[in-house]
């Protein structure tokens, strides 16, 4: 009796655990890594193909790149000279030329225009901006800041003669 008692006393082996649940895991991880590689990759090969596109075309026309960046740099300071300067004459005189004019503010610094300022017109679009809040935007680039149409030095000194004589006729009114 002494064989089965022994047997009852010695403890039975625990099963191994399951390999199919970590074999699962580790796929599903290895499926994510992976994809993120293709992925990197990818994005990787699009950017490579921007970068010389981009390349070849500067390379291939850098007079028509040298003037895109210009055209998209302000105004050269000749240029923003010529453009109409006025002195402000308070708004019921100034509502008599301009019914729909832009307002009485200035739409880069939101302060309200004072008698006697210096007010830059914009001959393009006829809007109404400070000086020195205007010339500090033009500077840098080369459209209206309240409604963006683009101004060329060109357009600035064919419309001088006209807009200077509408500013005589704003300023004696």
């Amino acid at each position: 009796m002494s064989n089965c008692m022994d047997v009852s006393a010695t403890p039975s082996p625990e099963p191994p655990p399951p390999t199919a649940a970590l074999d699962y895991d580790a796929a599903v991880i290895l499926a994510a890594m992976l994809c993120a590689l293709v992925c990197a990759l990818g994005l990787n090969s699009v950017l490579q193909q921007c970068v010389a596109r981009c390349a070849r075309r500067a390379v291939a026309d850098p007079a028509g790149w040298v003037a895109h960046r210009r055209a998209n740099a302000g105004l050269k300071r000749e240029a923003l000279v010529a453009l109409p300067v006025a002195t402000y004459a308070g708004e019921k005189k100034q509502q008599q030329q301009h019914a729909s004019a832009s307002g009485a503010g200035c739409a880069i610094c939101l302060s309200d225009f004072a008698d006697g300022e210096t007010i830059r017109v914009l001959p393009v679009c006829g809007h109404r901006l400070h000086v020195l809040c205007v010339d500090r935007w033009l500077t840098s680039r080369c459209s209206c800041p309240t409604c963006r149409r683009r101004l060329s030095p060109d357009r600035a000194d064919a419309g001088e003669g006209q807009h200077r004589r509408e500013l005589q006729v704003l300023n004696a009114v």
